[in-house]
């Protein structure tokens, strides 16, 4: 029958192309936007044969499926991705290069959030001051706001760094504070917290879908995965194989920390989506004709899957687990509107991630960021005398003291050149590029476009560094990460339901940049300002 399903779906592309044309549509009254941190493009087919009917596959088979939705750059994380997503744009424009970046001015670290102005709302610890000030290009919402401004707006993630990246300026903003792990905002967004978030709070509703003991969902038979480090309890009937991955086991202290089960633990999806739906009833989204949107990131799939690898059980379980969790917010949606087509879903994910580095069946290495930094400061110190001259490699960008180079009197593309040359005899590493060829030379293809396309100037490194497939940075408890050019990073899950739209499937080439111009095209408003990709031909029933 799903056999059947996919061929029936994969034809309806044929006839639509020939059968429709564009128009714009009557705008949706709620337009959801989920984003599963960390997804890998494949992995909803992948583990479908344990979906219900109405959670993940009520997209599958609903929706308009993107098969080759891509991001076109290097700097596959979290901050970046949300902000190419929101933006429409290239990190080149956008200006999103990582969390982190050192300012060549004073050498100071600067954080992309980090804000002293601010303060949190109701929390004076577990939660930092943030604000969206150094995000220099107008989101989705942002613009939203701008051009409807009777539409309703929010953003919500457990990661205020989510949060902050995928609102941008507009719009109610919220994510998990990390002691009490109730939520909060920014004073640069409001100065108090609505009176239903407090009450939220003072129930303490997240604790409702705290995991102290996690337990599969499902017989152990049913899954895919066999490596296993945290849940319990799994029996085989089969003489299926339980592969104990030792190195990733937790301290019983850290399951019974609230905050740890929201990021680690299926339990942050579900209070998410719990808040998603109190947050739309309160505000009575898509209950009039403005168009209203809600953001919503998950960012408990990129933690599991960091610390217990893609690979795993726990993985698998969350996957799950939310596609419950997923046919009760869809359920509670369709209450929201009057008619179907007043609602879009869309679903899709800020990248994939790299095959666990300690796989049984494939080991890979893992590139040490630490040893990197000191031998190629003391490769330039042997030619130019000893100093500060590597600042830190963040996001496998080399950062150089520039002051100290002009002080010597040195050349800095002769510097970039050298340290350029030197990174590309450590282990691991696959091409080194400099910020000089960068600025100066147009890549038109392969990985210098790729590595073109996420460099910014202002906040970009020296030298970037393209490890080799399958290589991540080392570093305590991550056996899986992102931020590489391949595939396994780059190609994500895109489905678009609702809105009248008909269910295909679609194999052409997406670019991630063009899914904000999309949504704007949807919501009958301009694209973001500084998008840069176009909007894509929606098929309408």
């Amino acid at each position: 029958m799903r056999k059947f399903l996919r061929h029936i779906l994969a034809a309806t592309i044929l006839v639509a192309g020939s059968t429709h044309t564009v128009v714009a549509q009557n705008p949706p009254r709620l337009v959801v936007n989920i984003v599963v941190s960390s997804m890998g493009a494949n992995d909803v087919e992948q583990y479908e044969d344990n979906f219900t009917s109405t959670g993940f596959r009520r997209l599958l088979y609903g929706g308009q499926r993107f098969t080759n939705a891509t991001y076109d750059y290097m700097q596959t994380s979290t901050p970046v991705s949300l902000a190419t997503l929101t933006t429409g744009a290239m990190p080149s424009i956008h200006g999103v290069v990582g969390e982190r970046w050192f300012d060549y001015v004073d050498n100071s670290l600067i954080t992309l959030i980090d804000d002293e102005q601010e303060h949190s709302v109701n929390y004076s610890s577990g939660t930092g001051n943030y604000s969206p000030r150094n995000l220099i290009a107008e989101t989705l919402s942002d613009a939203l706001a701008r051009q409807s401004a009777n539409s309703r707006i929010a953003t919500i993630a457990v990661d205020p760094l989510s949060a902050i990246v995928m609102a941008g300026h507009s719009g109610e903003v919220y994510w998990m504070e990390s002691v009490q792990t109730d939520w909060t905002t920014s004073s640069y967004y409001t100065e108090t917290l609505p009176e239903w978030v407090a009450q939220y709070n003072e129930k303490d509703k997240n604790q409702d879908y705290s995991i102290k003991r996690w337990t599969a969902l499902l017989p152990y038979d049913s899954y895919r995965n066999s490596q296993v480090s945290v849940i319990e309890g799994l029996q085989s009937k089969t003489n299926k194989q339980i592969v104990h991955v030792l190195d990733n086991e937790l301290p019983k202290e850290m399951m019974d920390n609230i905050h740890y089960q929201m990021c680690y633990t299926p339990a942050g999806n579900s209070a998410t989506l719990a808040f998603a739906r109190e947050l739309i009833s309160k505000n009575e989204m898509g209950k009039d004709d403005v168009p209203d949107m809600i953001n919503i990131v998950l960012d408990a799939p990129r933690m599991i899957s960091s610390r217990f690898g893609p690979e795993s059980v726990e993985y698998e379980d969350m996957i799950y687990r939310l596609d419950r969790d997923l046919e009760e917010f869809f359920t509670f949606l369709a209450t929201q509107v009057k008619e179907s087509r007043q609602l879009m879903v869309i679903l899709t994910s800020d990248h994939g991630t790299s095959p666990s580095y300690n796989d049984p069946k494939r080991k890979s290495e893992r590139f040490n960021v630490r040893q990197a930094e000191v031998i190629t400061n003391a490769f330039i110190g042997s030619m130019h005398g000893n100093g500060e001259w590597v600042l830190g490699c963040i996001d496998h960008s080399m950062y150089l003291n520039h002051n100290l180079i002009i002080d010597k009197g040195l050349s800095l593309s002769d510097i970039q050149n050298d340290v350029a040359t030197f990174v590309m005899q450590l282990r691991g590493v696959s091409q080194a590029i400099t910020a000089q060829a960068l600025r100066s030379s147009y890549f038109g293809g392969g990985y210098g476009r790729k590595i073109q396309n996420g460099y910014y100037a202002r906040r970009s490194g020296d030298v970037v560094i393209n490890l080799m497939p399958g290589w991540i940075d080392e570093s305590e408890g991550v056996r899986s990460s992102s931020g590489s050019m391949y595939r396994y990073d780059s190609h994500v899950p895109l489905i678009i339901y609702g809105g009248n739209t008909k269910a295909v499937v679609r194999d052409e080439a997406f670019d991630m940049t063009s899914l904000a111009a999309t949504e704007a095209y949807i919501l009958g408003i301009a694209a973001p300002s500084a998008a840069e990709g176009n909007k894509t031909t929606i098929i309408y029933e």
